[in-house]
C-alpha cells in the first residue's frame, strides 16, 4: 500500500486552544491512507495534542524558539530539517511571526508553502513591532495565503494580497454534534463542580492578554452586585492564570470563581454553563464562540470581533468601552433559567 502524503503543519505549542484544535478537528476526519498531519512545534506543554497526533499515526518534531540569540541556530535547524526529510512536499505555516524564515527555506527545498492568518494583532509593545516586521514578507513569500476570516487575511497579509487568486478563507471547522448540547452532562457537570442552580457564566480561552480575563472579572463583580446566585467557570490554562486568580482574590470572588484548568471534557461543561461571555481584545475567528453556539449557549462577544463568528441567532456583540455594567446587564437580558436549549444541527 502506497505511503499517504505528509502535510508538515508549523504551530508554536500543540496546546488546546484555537488555531491548534481546528487542525486536529481536520486531522481526525482526513482519509489517513491519503494524507497525514505531521507537526513542527517550539515548545511542549501537559495536557496537549501530542499524545493524539502520535495515536492517530502523526509525527511530532521540536524546533528551538525564535529569539535575538538564535536566529542563526534556528535557521540552521530548519536547513537541517529538509535536508533529513525529503518526504515533504508541502508546509502549512499557522506560527506567522517567523513563518517568512521558515517557509523560505522550505521553498528553497522544494516545499508548497502556505501562510495561516490566524489573528488580527500582534499584541503591544516591543515585541509586537518585531513581529509585525518579521511577518511583512509573508505575503510574498508564501506560494498560498488562508486566513480564518477575511479580517485576519487583510491585516496579516494587505487589502492587495487578499485580492490575488492564490488567497482563501477558511473558516474554523469542528464537529457540531460533538458539541450539540447534552441534558445529562449538563446534569452530571454541574454536580461534579457544585453548580446546583446557579447562573453560570462561562469562559474558555488560553490565559493570555488578548482575551481580556481581567475584564471578564470586572464584568463578572458587576453581575454579583445584581444577582448574587452567579458562579463564573473559567476554562484553561496560561501565563497570567496566577495574576487572573491573585485578581479574583482581591476582589473578594474567589468563592464564586471556579477555576478548572485544561479540560477535555469542552462539551460537557458547555452544556453547564448558562452563558458565554468572550470580551478579547481582537480575534481572527474563535473556534469557542463557534463551539458554544453548536451547544445552543447564548454568547455575548466583544464588537472587535469579526461578524463571521455570528452563526446563528444566539450571538449578540458589545463594545468593551461599554463597560462592566453593560456586559452585566447583557448576561442578565440573555439568561432564561428556563431557557430550553436549541437542537443546532
Amino acid at each position: 500500500m502506497a505511503e499517504p502524503d505528509r502535510i508538515l503543519h508549523v504551530l508554536g505549542v500543540l496546546r488546546r486552544a484555537g488555531a491548534e484544535s481546528m487542525v486536529m478537528n481536520i486531522s481526525r476526519t482526513i482519509d489517513r491512507t491519503m494524507l497525514q498531519f505531521d507537526f513542527v512545534i517550539c515548545y511542549e506543554e501537559k495536557d496537549s495534542f501530542v499524545e493524539e497526533v502520535e495515536e492517530l499515526g502523526g509525527r511530532v518534531y521540536k524546533m528551538p524558539p525564535f529569539g535575538p540569540g538564535t536566529v542563526f541556530s534556528f535557521i540552521k535547524a530548519w536547513n537541517d530539517f529538509f535536508k533529513e526529510h525529503s518526504e515533504y512536499k508541502v508546509i502549512h505555516g499557522h506560527m506567522r511571526s517567523t513563518a517568512s524564515i521558515y517557509l523560505s527555506i522550505a521553498r528553497r527545498y522544494g516545499l508548497v508553502t502556505i501562510a495561516h492568518s490566524h489573528s488580527t494583532s500582534s499584541g503591544q509593545g516591543l515585541s509586537a513591532v518585531v513581529k509585525d516586521l518579521l511577518q511583512f514578507p509573508l505575503r510574498r513569500t508564501a506560494d498560498y495565503l488562508i486566513a480564518c476570516s477575511n479580517n485576519a487575511g487583510v491585516w496579516l497579509f494587505g487589502k492587495k494580497a487578499v485580492e490575488r487568486e492564490n488567497y482563501f478563507v477558511l473558516k474554523n471547522a469542528l464537529d457540531a454534534k460533538a458539541f450539540s448540547y447534552d441534558g445529562e452532562k449538563r446534569c452530571a457537570a454541574r454536580a461534579a463542580l457544585g453548580l446546583g442552580d446557579k447562573l453560570v457564566v462561562g469562559h474558555i480561552a488560553t490565559f493570555v492578554p488578548l482575551k481580556n480575563h481581567a475584564f471578564i472579572i470586572e464584568l463578572f463583580q458587576a453581575l454579583l452586585e445584581k444577582d448574587n446566585n452567579a458562579v463564573l467557570l473559567l476554562v484553561g490554562d496560561g501565563d497570567i492564570r496566577d495574576d487572573v486568580e491573585q485578581l479574583a482574590r482581591e476582589r473578594g470572588l474567589g468563592q464564586h470563581i471556579i477555576f478548572t484548568g485544561v479540560r477535555k471534557d469542552i462539551p460537557a461543561l458547555l452544556s453547564a454553563m448558562d452563558v458565554f461571555v468572550l470580551p478579547s481584545k481582537w480575534e481572527g475567528l474563535p473556534l469557542t464562540a463557534i463551539e458554544a453556539q453548536a451547544s445552543g449557549l447564548p454568547c455575548i462577544l466583544s464588537d472587535v470581533i469579526t461578524q463571521d463568528t455570528k452563526i446563528s441567532p444566539l450571538v449578540s456583540f458589545l463594545p468593551l468601552d461599554a463597560g462592566r455594567e453593560a456586559w452585566a446587564e447583557k448576561i442578565l437580558a440573555v439568561y432564561d433559567k428556563d431557557y430550553k436549549r436549541p437542537d443546532m444541527l
